[in-house]
């Protein structure tokens, strides 16, 4: 029926360290290219909530002080 040398299972070879070697250099790219997008999607939305805290301290100068003719008689400005 069919040959007992093709029933046999061939071991795979063995991997050597190289391979580990490459995957671990890998690896430790992607997630050193992973840790910058996030660094500077961090910074993105820093320099986005920053600029919004300035706009908003701009609109506030320009708004009457409630707060400060609450506190006129305690002697603070």
């Amino acid at each position: 029926m069919s040959d007992p040398a093709l029933r046999r299972i061939v071991p795979l070879p063995p991997i050597g360290s190289e391979v580990f070697q490459t995957y671990e250099v890998a690896h430790e790219f992607y997630e050193e290219v992973r840790h910058r997008e996030q660094l500077e999607d961090y910074c993105q939305w820093y320099r986005e909530i920053a600029a919004q805290n300035r706009r908003d301290l701009q609109q506030m100068r320009g708004e009457t002080n409630l707060f400060g003719w609450f506190c006129r008689g305690r002697g603070t400005n």
